[in-house]
């Protein structure tokens, strides 16, 4: 005689065993009348688990990965959600700790071609360094205010700047809101919980370590070194000239520099906000580039880049950071480049919203047509004011007089014969000429320029 379809029995694991080799549809729990375990139609050694509230069923999870004692385990959380709503999920994981959910959200951010590389290394130094070892072994039920502040926050905080501690606090609750979105955990235990719970403290902007009386012996600096450290001097001066970041000048291609149309075109990929970029090139800055350019050439390079690294790529972060230590000699990084410029743009008049743009700064809300044309204009005007501040203060021994490889007083509106830039908006690389190819002499300043490379 066979056995009937469904089974009223105490399930555990040794029962579903038993009755695999049956013809048992499904076991019933006689302690707990909602839940429900049915065994695969093409696998009896698997199956899942089912929670029926009001006649509603709901899918738990799936049998060996979530076994008999966790289910039953994790069942009145589930009833207590669906007896407010019977719509509720009833999904539960065999994850125990904040360990497995952490290792879970490293190798999907790993994989995840919408982050950056920038911050994908950001998060998962944050993950392995910080999160991991402090809350592995930590169980999701024991998470709660008292134990995060005890192992991780308040430590954190009396070692780390309170911005850092900040950034590693949003990655763990990126990584339990996005699980839980996923519905791979049924209960956040981060979601009541906010940064400002543990640390009440404002975080304050770092100070600007350039200010706009350091300008003059900036640009002397710069107009000293640029012959001897051309790379990491014209690396500065087109931050400075433009308020760019690091990582989108230093990427920097000769084929999306029109001196023609005079802009500067910067691909999404290369930008932070990963929306394309355009900014406008005055007269000082088209020199200036041409100078640069004449100065790569008789170096002997004829690469499509304007901060070329040994390996054929762009200089790295790391080099671009180390170029910048030596020529600041500590005082200064990179990013304040970016913020004397923008201090001095307000100071100078430029409207708000225009040095936000110039910036490229996510923006929401503007209006398109505004953004393509009245605001172009406008971007022009407020970098040939900041420019002209500039000259002043000594920026026209940088991109002013005669220098090698070019006449005197070339005009910025016209690209050189040797075509750094072509007609086209976005132009291909173009051929260079080589002196030395037509010389057999090796160029002057290969010397030179064989130490920009060392990446």
């Amino acid at each position: 005689m066979s056995e009937p379809k469904t089974l009223t029995v105490v399930i555990s694991d040794i029962e579903i065993r038993r009755h695999a080799g049956g013809e048992t549809r499904q076991l019933r729990d006689i302690r707990h009348p909602e839940l429900r375990f049915r065994y695969s139609t093409s696998d009896r050694n698997k199956g899942a688990w089912h929670v029926v509230v009001r006649g509603k069923w709901g899918k738990a999870g799936n049998y060996p990965s979530i076994n008999a004692k966790l289910m039953i385990s994790t069942l009145p959380t589930i009833l207590a959600r669906r007896a407010v709503d019977p719509k509720a999920a009833s999904t539960t994981t065999a994850w125990h700790t904040v360990g497995e959910v952490l290792n879970w959200y490293a190798d999907r951010m790993g994989r995840d071609r919408g982050l950056s590389d920038k911050r994908k290394a950001s998060a998962q130094s944050a993950l392995r360094c910080h999160l991991t070892p402090r809350l592995q072994d930590v169980t999701l039920a024991s998470l709660d205010r008292a134990s995060l502040d005890r192992l991780l926050m308040w430590p954190m905080q009396e070692r780390y700047a309170l911005s850092f501690v900040r950034s590693v606090y949003g990655v763990l609750a990126v990584a339990f809101r996005q699980a839980m979105r996923l519905g791979l955990i049924t209960v956040n235990p981060m979601a009541d919980l906010k940064y400002t719970d543990f640390v009440q403290t404002r975080i304050k902007p770092k100070p600007a370590r350039l200010r706009g009386d350091d300008l003059p012996t900036l640009l002397h600096d710069l107009t000293e070194r640029i012959e001897h450290a051309p790379l990491e001097s014209m690396l500065a001066l087109m931050m400075l000239c433009h308020g760019t970041r690091l990582g989108e000048t230093r990427l920097a291609r000769w084929k999306n520099l029109n001196l023609t149309t005079r802009q500067w075109f910067i691909p999404a990929p290369d930008t932070k906000t990963k929306a394309e970029h355009t900014l406008p090139l005055t007269e000082q800055t088209c020199a200036l580039i041409e100078r640069y350019r004449s100065m790569q050439q008789a170096a002997g390079y004829q690469g499509p880049l304007l901060f070329p690294g040994r390996s054929g790529t762009a200089i790295s972060a790391t080099n671009a950071s180390t170029l910048f230590a030596g020529l600041a000699k500590g005082a200064w990084s990179s990013h304040d480049l970016r913020k004397v410029a923008r201090t001095a743009w307000a100071d100078l008049g430029v409207d708000y919203m225009v040095g936000e743009m110039l910036l490229n700064h996510a923006m929401k809300d503007l209006d398109a047509t505004y953004i393509h044309t009245t605001a172009e204009g406008m971007k022009r005007k407020a970098l040939e004011t900041w420019h002209q501040h500039l000259d002043r203060h000594g920026f026209d021994a940088l991109h002013g007089g005669t220098y090698p490889g070019q006449a005197a007083d070339p005009s910025p509106a016209q690209t050189t014969n040797n075509g750094a830039c072509s007609d086209s908006p976005h132009p291909s690389q173009g051929r260079i000429q080589n002196d030395s190819a037509r010389t057999g002499q090796p160029p002057a300043l290969w010397g030179q320029f064989t130490q920009w490379t060392a990446d």
